[in-house]
């Protein structure tokens, strides 16, 4: 059964998803006002945010937000919020991003359709996933994306060994350069614009997982995207407790529709990003949510539901 809202006993419990909805947007006047500083000043100053406990290190993924702003414009944003990171962001634009002290979590590598489950495009993969991990290495960036493909007719017991295969001939080189490959889970039954994406082998957590078992090295591992997991699985606290030692990044939207983390989505977040702490998670929760309203409101009450 999916993870559902439910609300929070107890007076003295933590503060509810609601009541940290209100924080944010009581802090918005403020807020917006902070981010009216010049690139010059964010650069310079300590960023306080409304990030508190930050027991949770967060991103944000570029491509949700780049039709409202370019990569200066969201990096002075993420740091005034008090995020640690901008993910996907093309090495072109990473000097920008070591100006205003952020890092890229996540790198890309190669595109969702033509992945390492099909040998005819492994070596443009290896490639690209090649230079990634060397951009990531000159940059001191941790993670680069790993993606299985589209099945286009391959069985699924046919596309974990190509992967393993595939992945088993960069991993050592993501090894020497201390880069961990993360694979990313991703639903197929929701046909709309990149909130599903039907096609695609890797869409339960543990065909992903018996590939990153498979490859063998702790530079292999799963790029969680709690979203999509809600969508094919369900029982996300459960899969944290059993795949902690193997997750190297989360990435984070609502459900249905991959919208914000509101009240009016059943992703119960708050418990979920208590169980990230209680595993001694290190990594990068990243917020990946397409907006549907004002996005840096969408995005202030995420970073505030996330900071437990």
């Amino acid at each position: 059964m999916s993870e559902k809202n439910r609300s929070n006993s107890g007076r003295d419990d933590h503060i509810s998803r609601r009541s940290m909805l209100r924080r944010a947007v009581g802090m918005s006047v403020a807020g917006t006002a902070a981010l009216a500083v010049s690139p010059c000043t964010v650069a310079s100053e300590r960023a306080e945010g409304i990030v508190i406990k930050g027991r949770i290190n967060q991103s944000v993924n570029l491509w949700c937000f780049e039709k409202y702003w370019d990569v200066e414009r969201i990096c002075q944003i993420a740091r005034q919020l008090g995020l640690k990171s901008v993910e996907q962001v093309d090495p072109e634009h990473w000097p920008i991003l070591k100006k205003y002290g952020l890092v890229c979590a996540l790198a890309k590598s190669h595109g969702l359709e033509k992945g390492m489950n099909n040998p005819k495009y492994q070596p443009m993969c290896l490639k690209k996933t090649r230079d990634a991990i060397d951009a990531c290495a000159e940059y001191g960036f941790p993670n680069v994306i790993a993606l299985t493909g589209f099945r286009e007719d391959i069985p699924d017991d046919v596309g974990v060994k190509n992967c393993v295969s595939g992945y088993k001939k960069i991993i050592g080189y993501a090894e020497k350069k201390k880069v961990n490959l993360c694979l990313e889970n991703l639903n197929t039954r929701v046909g709309a614009e990149m909130k599903g994406h039907p096609g695609y082998q890797g869409d339960h957590i543990d065909y992903c997982m018996e590939i990153v078992k498979q490859v063998g090295s702790p530079r292999m591992k799963l790029l969680f995207d709690i979203y999509h997991a809600q969508v094919m699985d369900g029982d996300i606290i459960t899969r944290i407790q059993q795949y902690k030692d193997y997750i190297g990044h989360y990435h984070t939207a609502g459900n249905p529709g991959r919208c914000e983390l509101d009240d009016k989505q059943e992703i119960n977040y708050k418990p979920i990003m208590e169980e990230i702490v209680k595993t001694g998670f290190k990594g990068y929760v990243a917020q990946e949510f397409i907006p549907t309203r004002d996005p840096l409101e969408g995005l202030k009450e995420a970073v505030v539901l996330c900071d437990v």
